[in-house]
């Protein structure tokens, strides 16, 4: 049901049977490489171009997502997933293959947790009984496309953020009632926010004011406050966005400890690997996510998450016209042990 003028309140529960998550070179050498089904150890992957490598990090984030949910292609009534590429061609040609019904999607960065919210709307009104949802980023086809090739080794401000390589899918199901698996509670869907920023080297100040308004526009709508939830992290905000969206969220009065709020972005690396202010793209908070937290989730480290992934909606072509670049932010709430 609706609740506020944002937000879905899930009362069936949909849950997570299982997940796939793919990496690259880069986050094998990260902080959360064991959280990881499958790690590349070059950004080729054995394929002839980079674009097509990104879809093989779908295609066996699918395979890895059904094989450890004990099911195949043809049980499956949906597949909503994106990427940052033209036209969404990665996640379509991997589609293909999978030959699931499909959803294109694309909100930059926060198609992560576009693709759960809508994933768990349907399961929840009773539209499906299982959906593959994710989203993936590939750090040279990206960086090829939104700024320059890798092999030019342009240099980059202490301000910019490395793209992530890898893709993170979600096989979701109805409540099975047994309370062993995760499930969604709630997703509170944001609003396209531009605050005039220009910069597509300072993404995670550029999309700290929409996370800041879809957590806002969350606490709102439900009523609860920040306390309510063990760990509150956004997508890929970084160093520069993660500390801009913490004194905005303060200014407004919601109380959040500093522990309790973290970004997906400053997880993924070590600090001595070159990643300037932390990672991006689309794959970043999918891989954190549907790797790592889903884990510590099970393992009890947290029972309530409040996951919000941040978008950047702006192109090539928009850039270079001069525009602005208008952001966005979705929420997501996952639970685990059935806390009122």
């Amino acid at each position: 049901m609706l609740k506020g003028s944002q937000t879905w309140i899930f009362d069936s529960r949909p849950e997570i049977l299982s997940t796939g998550v793919t990496g690259g070179p880069f986050e094998a050498a990260g902080n959360l490489a064991g959280d990881f089904d499958i790690l590349h150890d070059d950004l080729w992957m054995g394929e002839e171009t980079y674009e097509k490598a990104h879809s093989l990090l779908i295609e066996k984030a699918v395979d890895t997502a059904l094989k450890k949910g004990g099911v195949t292609g043809k049980d499956i009534q949906f597949f909503l997933a994106g990427d940052l590429i033209n036209q969404i061609t990665p996640t379509s040609f991997a589609a293909r293959k999978a030959e699931i019904p499909y959803f294109g999607l694309f909100g930059a960065c926060s198609t992560s947790m576009e693709g759960l919210a809508l994933s768990a709307f349907i399961l929840n009104y009773g539209g499906a009984e299982y959906i593959l949802t994710g989203a993936s980023s590939h750090n040279a086809a990206v960086e090829k496309q939104f700024r320059y090739p890798t092999e030019y080794g342009g240099q980059k401000p202490p301000t910019a953020q490395w793209t992530a390589t890898g893709a993170g899918v979600a096989l979701l199901q109805k409540n099975s009632g047994l309370g062993t698996l995760p499930y969604i509670t709630s997703a509170t869907i944001g609003k396209v926010i531009d605050m005039g920023l220009t910069d597509p080297f300072n993404m995670g100040g550029a999309m700290a004011p929409a996370a800041v308004d879809t957590i806002s526009a969350h606490f709102s709508d439900t009523g609860r406050d920040p306390s309510y939830y063990d760990l509150i992290v956004t997508g890929d905000l970084a160093k520069v966005g993660n500390s801009a969206a913490y004194e905005l969220l303060s200014n407004k009065g919601l109380k959040i400890e500093k522990g309790q709020f973290r970004d997906c972005g400053m997880m993924l690396f070590k600090e001595d690997q070159p990643v300037q202010a932390g990672a991006s793209g689309a794959g970043c908070s999918a891989i954190v996510l549907y790797g790592h937290l889903l884990n510590e989730l099970k393992k009890g480290t947290y029972r309530r998450i409040l996951a919000v992934a941040t978008g950047a909606l702006l192109s090539p072509l928009t850039f270079q016209q001069g525009e602005t670049i208008p952001c966005i932010a979705h929420a997501v709430s996952i639970e685990m042990d059935g806390r009122q």
